[in-house]
Parts: C-alpha cells; structure tokens; sequence
C-alpha cells in the first residue's frame, strides 16, 4: 500500500473504520458539551462528581472505542492516508451540534466542510 489509489481496495471494515472513528469522536465532542452544562464551578468537589458523570463516562468510552478501532484501521491503511479522514469530525460535529444541541448550521460552515472533502480528495484522490 504505497499511495492513495489503494483507497479502492479497502475492506467494508476498513471504510466503516474511517468513517466511524471520526463520528465516534464527534458523538464524544456533543456529550462533553452536554456534560459541560453539569461541570459548576472548578473545585474538588465538583471534579469528583464530573468523574462520576453518566454522560461523561459515555464520552469516554466512545473516544476510547474510537481509538480502539483507530488502531485498526492503521494496521490496514498508512497513517498519511488515514488521518485526513480525521477531518470529517469537523463536519461531523457540527451537524450532530445542530441535531442535538440545537446549534445553527451557516452558510461559513458548508463552505468550510466543501473544503475539508475537497482537501480530503485531493490528499486521497
């Protein structure tokens, strides 16, 4: 695997990694706003009580799954190619903002994911 015209011979596998791990840790990035909301102020206290946090811990393990499946999806794909699909999670997180925090989409933000696909193609194309 020496360049990016491989990206065709990937697995399904391969391909749900690469896509799944940057919306397993855009799905994270929603949760740690949701657990933001519960923080209250920086103190001992309520750093335990974070640590205790359901919806925290739910962040947690979708960032560790996420990483999980990283590690093999790199066994399977160069890093080069790989990490530009890191990119979609900031595509990712604002739909899934807006979906479930009730975030706006702007027109800034369509023009900005167009880019990151663009430069996803021209890195993997």
């Amino acid at each position: 695997m020496k360049d990016a015209s491989m990206l065709s011979t990937f697995s399904v596998g391969t391909w749900i990694g690469l896509i799944g791990t940057p919306l397993l840790i855009a799905s994270g990035q929603v949760l740690f706003k949701l657990t933001s909301a519960t923080a209250g102020e920086l103190s001992l206290r309520n750093v335990f009580a974070l640590l205790l946090n359901p919806v925290l811990l739910a962040a947690l393990v979708l960032y560790g799954l996420g990483t999980i499946i990283w590690i093999y999806v790199l066994k399977a794909v160069p890093l080069t190619i790989a990490y530009s699909f890191m990119g979609l999670t900031f595509c990712f997180v604002p739909l899934l903002a807006q979906v479930f925090l009730g975030e706006a989409l702007t027109i800034r933000y369509v023009i900005g994911a167009v880019f990151i696909v663009a430069g996803m193609l021209a890195i993997n194309g």
